[in-house]
């Protein structure tokens, strides 16, 4: 009889899909080809209709996975609870496998409210003694696990996300653009609007480059600093986008910036390379893990000078420009979910033994 492994993947069914989420579902819905000698069981708090695996859905309102979740697991008693989320229920006392992403509430405390960084912060701790082994998304994360948390390094597992395969979603029509008051050559910058993505950087920047505006997509965490953006004339805050418009957005950009203080992963970084953009991104965390000697990068996106120099090399026509951009492809085709969902079904397989 084949072992059971009991999945958390209610991270892929929240309405606002950031890293985690798009990770969670993307992985999951592999998984069982990954790993046909397992039986997989999958949990969330509400229904999704294209997970493309079953989900047996608990609705509860609050603590779900601390509360809800285990309560399902009593009656099952899975082999293995894995958690893509890296919130363990503190009930759940069989094997255990987290995934963490970061340690951003950790090291940009003042992004979070205190609620939300006791919870991090124990949920964190409570996984780090809890699994055998951790997967980790990048080796920055696992060496901040080692010297924030006490991990045994030894002990994590690096499974980068995938994300580098050729974009299957049609772009909107060029008219679009329009519509989004991008009527000349743009910069994009994807993720959500706060401090640690450091929008303002890449503003004051693009401010020093004549003929460019700053188009940032992503949901607005933080509303005073969309109010600061949206004051400028070069910049076009847009909000949350469907995938065709945000497809369009990477195919007519000029250049991606991502020169976020710190990311667990850089999503938008491998999402960029995969469809032949030059990528601008700030030397921190994770970020040179992903973009390789393919991107362009800024030692101190603080330095508004330098910054908008390396963007008149990002956007400035010519065979450097079009190299970047195949080996930009070239170095995401290494990133793939079919390669992460198999890397992670050989750590499962780790923590059952």
């Amino acid at each position: 009889m084949s072992q059971v492994i009991a999945v958390d993947i209610n991270p892929a069914t929240r309405e606002v899909v950031t890293g985690t989420e798009r990770y969670t579902r993307e992985l999951c819905s592999r998984l069982p080809g990954a790993a046909p000698d397992l039986a997989f069981r999958f949990f969330a708090s509400q229904p999704k209709s294209d997970l493309g695996v079953d989900v047996t859905v608990l609705p509860f309102r609050r603590l779900w996975s601390q509360v809800r979740l285990p309560i399902a697991l009593a009656g099952i008693r899975p082999d293995l609870l894995f958690v893509p989320g890296h919130s363990i229920p503190f009930a759940w006392t069989g094997r255990a496998l987290a995934v963490v992403h970061d340690l951003a509430f950790e090291r940009h405390p003042e992004a979070y409210s205190a609620a939300q960084r006791i919870h991090l912060q124990l949920t964190t701790r409570w996984a780090v003694s809890r699994c055998r082994v951790l997967i980790a998304v990048s080796e920055s994360t696992r060496k901040d696990l080692a010297s924030l948390y006490g991990a045994n390094p030894s002990r994590i597992r690096v499974i980068p996300h995938g994300g580098g395969e050729a974009p299957r979603v049609r772009p909107s029509s060029a008219s679009k653009l329009g519509a989004l008051g991008l009527t000349g050559d743009f910069l994009l910058q994807v993720g959500r609007v706060e401090a640690r993505k450091n929008q303002l950087a890449t503003l004051a920047a693009v401010e020093r480059v004549p003929g460019l505006t700053l188009a940032v997509a992503g949901p607005e965490v933080d509303s005073a600093l969309a109010v600061k953006l949206r004051a400028s004339k070069a910049c076009r805050v847009l909000g949350r986008v469907d995938d065709p418009t945000l497809e369009l957005l990477y195919k007519r950009a000029k250049a991606v910036v991502v020169p976020s203080l710190y990311e667990g992963f850089g999503l938008p970084v491998l999402e960029a390379m995969a469809r032949g953009q030059v990528v601008v991104a700030a030397r921190t965390s994770s970020l040179p893990e992903v973009g390789g000697d393919a991107v362009l990068y800024v030692d101190d996106p603080g330095d508004a000078e330098a910054f908008a120099s390396v963007l008149q090399r990002a956007t400035a026509d010519g065979e450097a420009r079009a190299s970047f951009a195949r080996r930009a492809v070239k170095r995401a085709r290494e990133f793939t979910w079919e390669r992460c969902a198999q890397e992670t079904a050989d750590v499962i397989r780790e923590a059952l033994s």
